[in-house]
């Protein structure tokens, strides 16, 4: 969908957007205010001197209206620059035809591209699509080593037993374990944010495209201290009904496939930026962290939504997993 103002003044123009599938539809009322709240990725405006000049086979003037820090409007963007360049060549090289003038003679020179990208420069492009699975697996399975050997692997050793006997109440022995596991995991994420920090500083290329300040080092904390939580929680709830190490280690596969899912997505299908994006587990990550890297404003009201929705999740994650540990089973390997 296209809206375009001043659509009377160019009839030609709109009939062959729409035989390219192209839905032309009414301009809002405040054309500012629609790019600025996200209601529209692009907007056409057709002058009212577009008709004189081009019956003057002048150039006419066109005028596309975006907000260019807007990454998910990009393909609408250069889809539409894209067609508005095709029919202008077209209509070119008609105009060429009628006077005698083969359109050739238009095209003076013709460009061919070599890259000369270095590969460090290419990782570095590339870093804004595999960061953010990084850091997400970073913090939702950074303290996976330590819950999985005090869960399953005391339950192997057949150590949990003498420790669920103690007079220490059962929610308080699984929130010590979860809570020491997300310790791990959060210096884990630290060690990490520190080491792409320095990454940043020993490489121009990154540090160029990336923004990477101690302010969005504590912003990414922020944006992934809920995955921790989520993780940890989610892995204690899985490992504490597996019997063996080995049966608790079967669920890492699946785990790590899981903050891929968005990446994936959003390569094949790019969406706009919508609000309840941020209340989606993995996606709202994904989201954050490219606004962040790139320097783009989180609102309030999606820092509010994305921390409620992922220290909810996670409190019914630990809330399910100091339900398992109230099963008297628990503590019999098998």
């Amino acid at each position: 969908e296209l809206p375009v103002v001043g659509r009377e003044h160019a009839p030609n123009l709109i009939a062959w957007l729409e035989g390219q599938n192209v839905v032309v539809k009414a301009p809002p009322r405040d054309i500012n205010a629609a790019i600025a709240n996200q209601d529209e990725d692009v907007i056409l405006r057709i002058g009212p001197e577009f008709p004189a000049q081009w019956r003057k086979s002048l150039p006419a003037p066109l005028e596309i209206i975006q907000d260019s820090t807007r990454q998910d409007a990009q393909i609408p963007v250069q889809r539409l620059q894209g067609l508005l360049s095709a029919y202008g060549g077209q209509t070119g090289s008609l105009r060429l035809l009628a006077r005698g003038i083969s359109p050739g003679t238009a095209t003076a020179i013709q460009i061919r591209r070599t890259d000369l990208a270095t590969p460090e420069a290419q990782r570095g492009r590339m870093l804004s699509f595999i960061l953010p699975y990084f850091l997400i697996i970073s913090a939702f399975l950074g303290g996976a080593a330590l819950i999985l050997d005090a869960t399953a692997g005391e339950r192997e050793r057949q150590s949990l037993e003498p420790l669920l006997a103690t007079p220490a109440p059962r929610g308080a022995i699984v929130s010590g374990k979860i809570a020491a596991a997300c310790l791990l995991a959060l210096v884990s994420l630290l060690l990490t944010l520190l080491a792409f920090k320095l990454g940043a500083l020993l490489s121009p290329t990154v540090g160029r495209q990336m923004e990477v300040s101690f302010m969005t080092i504590a912003k990414l904390v922020l944006i992934l201290l809920p995955m921790v939580f989520i993780g940890t929680t989610l892995l204690t709830y899985l490992a504490a009904a597996a019997k063996s190490m080995k049966e608790a280690q079967s669920h890492m596969t699946w785990l790590m496939l899981l903050p891929m899912l968005p990446t994936i997505v959003l390569l094949v299908n790019p969406v706009k930026t919508q609000m309840w994006q941020f209340a989606v587990p993995f996606l709202a990550q994904n989201q954050l962290i490219l606004k962040v890297v790139r320097g783009e404003v989180v609102t309030a009201q999606q820092w509010a939504l994305y921390l409620a929705a992922g220290f909810g999740l996670a409190a019914i994650l630990w809330f399910a997993a100091t339900r398992r540990y109230q099963q008297e089973q628990l503590a019999i390997s098998g």
